[in-house]
């Protein structure tokens, strides 16, 4: 029985295909290989993926429904680990339509792959966008999400409310994973650390959003990709204290199971910079700039449920996880 790994060219889905490579698993990685981020990066993790024995790659969307129904008559995967989105906050503003064709008609096509094959287990990436306009700290599963300040956070709320229909209609076991600030080797060039990075290099300024004072939970890649493995290896289940009186926005009595996946440790953003100006040996050129629309002002995660059940401790601080990042970032770009 095979993984289905979407997103497979990503970041994450890039790191997470070789970590179950590297346990003997055989992977079949979707991608569309979109330009959203220059593709050559998507190209050159993929060219490593095909080097490994047990791993096959199919190049599509997951809004193409042949495509898709194609892809689930003729494998048997015993677990489908979603990554594939149309990612970023600030993107939504300028093309909203890339987030309802694959966020929700290509989440679609996944669940129903799912429910004819009847697939163990859907692990499916959500966000800490999700939380929107919510202030209680750190953010929890447990508190509900019903105000979102993006279509990007709206999207993944939606994938959530999907999930539980299917898993409550059909019984397909699912589990949404909230991810906060993925940062490392590999990493997207449109996520800040990353853009930092360049600019950093080359002596241009860089925007710094909210006069530097926004907090993140900032997530290293490893810690994130451990967790989505311990999370598909446990399916999820009803919960039979769950009570309908007074639900929890986090768990069912039917088979769904949200989790967030962070390090518990915001870091400000100007902090952030300062450890990367130590990495690079420069100093960064400051354009302190208000706060952007769709973007919240701080993110922690509550993780004390991923810990409970599954194990899950994050491992690497944030001067490490950057340390690394640089590492990689002078040796793929020669700098």
């Amino acid at each position: 029985m095979q993984i289905l790994v979407t997103g497979a060219a990503g970041f994450i889905g890039f790191h997470l295909c070789q970590r179950l490579l590297d346990r003997g698993e055989q992977v079949i990685g979707l991608d569309n290989l979109n330009d959203y981020y220059p593709v050559a990066l998507k190209e050159a993790r993929l060219d490593r993926l095909l080097q490994r024995p047990d791993f096959r790659f199919v190049r599509a969307g997951l809004e193409d429904r042949s495509a898709m129904e194609a892809l689930f008559s003729a494998n048997r995967f015993r677990c489908v680990i979603n990554l594939a989105a149309q990612a970023g906050v600030r993107y939504s503003l300028q093309n909203p339509h890339a987030y309802l064709e694959s966020n929700l008609a290509g989440f679609l096509n996944i669940l129903e792959g799912c429910r004819r094959q009847e697939v163990g287990h859907l692990v499916y990436a959500s966000s800490s966008s999700v939380y929107g306009a919510n202030r209680a700290m750190p953010f929890s599963t447990r508190h509900p999400a019903d105000h979102p300040l993006s279509l990007y956070g709206a999207t993944k709320k939606a994938n959530e409310a999907l999930a539980h229909s299917y898993a409550a209609m059909y019984g397909l076991p699912a589990t949404g994973l909230r991810f906060f600030t993925v940062y490392g080797p590999w990493g997207r060039p449109d996520m800040a650390y990353f853009s930092f990075t360049r600019a950093i290099l080359e002596g241009r300024p860089i925007d710094v959003y909210n006069q530097g004072r926004m907090q993140r939970d900032f997530t290293y890649i490893d810690d994130i990709v451990e967790g989505i493995i311990r999370v598909a290896d446990r399916p999820a289940a009803p919960d039979p204290a769950w009570d309908p009186v007074a639900p929890d926005p986090g768990r069912s009595c039917v088979p769904w199971r949200l989790y967030n996946i962070g390090n518990h440790q915001p870091v400000e953003l100007l902090q952030f910079i300062g450890i990367l100006e130590e990495c690079l040996g420069k100093k960064a050129v400051k354009n302190l700039l208000p706060l952007q629309v769709g973007d919240v002002p701080a993110t922690c995660a509550d993780v004390a449920d991923l810990m409970a059940d599954t194990g899950f401790r994050p491992a690497t601080g944030i001067a490490d996880g950057l340390a690394r990042f640089v590492a990689w970032y002078r040796g793929y770009y020669r700098v």
